[in-house]
């Protein structure tokens, strides 16, 4: 793919701003030292500690899954290498628990949900085998899932994938218990069965205790990427991503790249296919559920053909209205000179959209003042895609969001990761890359977070 965008989410210093306690006086009393309170945004150690996604939860608080390399500051008991780190955080931003999971090769988590039980699911991968909390592999790089009580202690885990490489990207519940996880996957033995050629979009259906029910490879010969799976109104699935391919399951691509989407029924079945874009790079990140039982698309672009209108130059997110039965209703593009791609798409309590990503932007088509290199761009869309507002969050540095969740009083927490020290960004030096977690107000005023493990 031109300029591959998930290299630019690679990034190697991340540095992080300190503050200092506070002391008070209560009258009538005698004079002591308060106990300490951190104002800040980022945690992590000194390595490299990355948030791939958030959740609201339901005690009003928060859950951020992703990956650490780090064995000291906020993190501890790594199994090497890197591993999934989740951290909770309580409704008014404190820590209430942090947990490694892992074996000795890499561990890294994309998505995580709460789960009916109040406890989470996380999804992601491993590299791992018979090491840690990880029993098994099937070789290489392996789909790891793992179901979590309420505070974070494993009930149980699974890999699942053949020999070649396999990814969880996005992973659902159903209202019985069960999950539903799509990603991608280039095996075709051991769980797979079906690959088309290269990789193909991975979709499997597992039981509430995490066994496998049914698995669905879908693509071409080409490469073929799940990025978001979501459940449908009439108990089916959407999965979006890209394409590379024109045969197979797959037909009607405008060359190149294609943002492509799929319907399942709920047992699997393909139930209609569509890419999307022009004749350059397309792709998709991210799907919601519109209010009408259609599907709203977050996506990038480098096209100005085809599907897609108005490119501001480079890469532009591209959001797309799709039908219930993938019919293009209306579509967006939104960005500046440079390039803006998004991470993650919700529908809003108002009934529109918020997005997350990123913009390299400043000051030109849809993007107001960058704090320099790259910024969280946090954008709001009414019903019919009209933009309400947008909002750059950063520093001086690199600054990528990676998800988005509403909250009950209509406020975002917004998480991601980040190398700056100044702006937006608040906390303790940790050097390398932290990630970040902010909540931003219904207008896009940002509100730091907060830390009481010094309690």
């Amino acid at each position: 793919m031109k300029n591959k965008i998930a290299e630019k989410l690679h990034f190697s210093i991340f540095l992080l701003l300190g503050l200092s306690c506070l002391t008070a006086q209560i009258p009538g009393m005698p004079v002591g030292t308060l106990k300490e309170r951190m104002v800040r945004n980022v945690f992590g150690g000194t390595a490299d500690d990355k948030s791939y996604s958030v959740t609201h939860t339901a005690d009003g608080g928060y859950a951020v899954a992703g990956s650490t390399e780090s064995n000291n500051g906020d993190v501890s008991g790594n199994h090497g290498n890197n591993d999934v780190w989740i951290v909770k955080f309580k409704k008014t931003g404190d820590v209430e628990w942090k947990k490694t999971y892992g074996g000795s090769g890499k561990d890294e988590a994309r998505a995580i949900i709460q789960t009916a039980d109040g406890g989470y699911a996380v999804a992601g991968y491993t590299t791992s085998s018979n090491s840690g909390n990880i029993s098994s592999n099937h070789g290489g790089l392996d789909v790891w899932v793992v179901k979590l009580d309420p505070a974070g202690a494993i009930e149980w885990q699974k890999t699942y994938g053949g020999s070649g490489t396999d990814e969880a990207k996005s992973i659902i519940q159903n209202t019985d218990g069960s999950y539903v996880l799509a990603g991608y996957t280039q095996s075709n033995d051991g769980d797979v069965s079906g690959n088309h050629g290269n990789t193909d979009f991975w979709v499997v259906k597992l039981s509430g205790s995490g066994n496998i029910e049914w698995q669905k490879a879908q693509g071409g010969t080409n490469e073929d990427v799940a990025r978001s799976v979501i459940s449908t109104p009439d108990g089916g699935y959407v999965v979006a991503g890209y394409t590379y391919s024109n045969d197979g399951n797959v037909s009607g691509n405008h060359g190149n790249y294609d943002l492509w989407v799929v319907k399942f029924s709920g047992t699997g079945a393909l139930e209609w296919q569509k890419p999307l874009g022009g004749t350059d790079d397309d792709g998709a990140t991210s799907i919601a559920v519109a209010s009408d039982g259609g599907y709203v698309v977050a996506g990038y672009t480098y096209s100005t053909d085809g599907d897609v209108t108005g490119n501001h130059g480079n890469y532009d997110i591209w959001v797309v209205k799709l039908s219930g039965t993938g019919v293009i209703e209306w579509k967006k593009t939104l960005g500046g000179s440079i390039d803006e791609y998004p991470n993650a798409v919700i529908r809003t309590s108002d009934g529109g959209y918020a997005m997350a990503g990123y913009t390299a932007s400043s000051n030109s088509g849809d993007v107001s003042l960058n704090h320099g290199n790259y910024d969280v761009w946090l954008v709001k869309l009414d019903e019919t895609g009209g933009l309400q507002w947008e909002k750059l969050i950063g520093g001086a540095s690199q600054d990528i969001a990676c998800s988005v969740s509403e909250t009950i009083e209509g406020k975002y927490v917004v998480s991601g990761y980040t190398d700056s020290v100044d702006g937006d960004i608040i906390g303790t030096n940790s050097g390398a890359s932290d990630f970040f977690i902010l909540q931003v107000g219904a207008d896009g005023h940002v509100v730091h977070f907060y830390d009481d493990t010094a309690q």
